[in-house]
């Protein structure tokens, strides 16, 4: 099939890589544009851009696909279908009624759960036992076109958003061969997404902030689904001054005690019900390292009060 593939982050990378290695003819890539990063702030192409240059498929960057320039490029195109992994731009009905057969999505969540851009970290934040991969025909309301082909996957009591989003990833990619043979011969049928739809809300800095008055449990899936950006936080006096560390890692522990004590030297905290264990931390201008490891050189003794 004569393809364009649309995403951006390291998510997108494997269905790229999937859909090339099944040889479609992927004729455009588009990505976001290039943005500034590291101390130089120098402009750095996203994973899939670079990854798209490296097999030498032609990227487009433009900043909005509502400009009549870039729909008139994508009409260009003579497309059967198109590829969508995270984009990170809203599609005009002009852009998905352009391709031949349509435009598909990649989406990381059982629909109408999670509708959205942070669906594996809210899956995790609410303790949600189940996810899945699912391939959709996009529609203009946001996450609600019918499924074409889901994948359902565990969510694992260890699981952070990286780990998570690494499995969805290949299990993602991998549905696409399926679904592209099902869509170009038709034999397939669209399911309607049926039942109550919640909402994946971006995640903010604002919310990163742990709450030790809540349930063990629920202290735990903040931090694993906050894991590791924003990374979930807590705040500790050292020197009169409050130092801000990021709990990347957590586990249900034995224990109990105020909220935000620490009750042993292994970095047990006590909830608003149970405790939790911080296995992996980081402190402020520090690489990330087990809590082992944090505390040799910056003490944190039983007793201490988490804020």
């Amino acid at each position: 099939m004569r393809l364009a593939f649309m995403g951006t982050p390291d998510f997108a990378v494997p269905s790229l890589a999937e859909l090339i290695a099944s040889g479609h003819e992927i004729v455009a890539v588009y990505s976001q544009p290039p943005r500034p990063k590291g101390r130089g702030q120098k402009l750095t192409p996203s994973p899939v851009h670079a990854f798209a240059e490296a097999m030498g498929l032609p990227v487009f960057t433009p900043e909005s696909m509502k400009s009549p320039e870039a729909i008139d490029t994508f009409r260009s195109l003579d497309l059967d279908a198109a590829c969508v992994v995270a984009y990170g731009q809203i599609l005009k009905p002009e852009v998905l009624e352009a391709p031949r057969l349509g435009c598909f999505n990649l989406h990381g969540s059982l629909l109408p759960r999670w509708r959205g851009a942070a669906p594996i970290q809210r899956a995790i934040m609410a303790g949600d036992r189940q996810t899945g991969a699912q391939i959709m025909r996009m529609s203009e309301g946001l996450d609600e076109g019918a499924i074409i082909l889901s994948e359902v996957m565990d969510i694992y009591p260890d699981d952070t958003a990286a780990s998570l989003t690494e499995r969805m990833a290949h299990l993602g990619a991998a549905l696409w061969p399926r679904a592209l043979a099902a869509i170009e011969r038709g034999g397939f049928t669209e399911t309607e997404q049926t039942g109550e739809a919640t909402y994946a809300k971006k995640i903010t800095p604002a919310e990163a902030r742990i709450d030790w008055t809540r349930s063990a449990a629920e202290v735990d899936a903040h931090i694993r689904g906050l894991s590791p950006f924003p990374g979930a936080w807590f705040e500790v006096e050292a020197e009169g001054e409050p130092v801000r560390i990021k709990a990347l890692m957590s586990a249900l522990a034995e224990g109990e005690g105020e909220p935000g004590q620490v009750l042993d030297d292994a970095l047990t905290v006590a909830c608003g019900t149970g405790a939790v264990r911080l296995p992996r931390v980081q402190r402020p201008g520090k690489a990330a390292q087990s809590a082992d490891e944090m505390l040799r050189g910056f003490p944190v003794p039983a007793g201490t009060q988490l804020g």
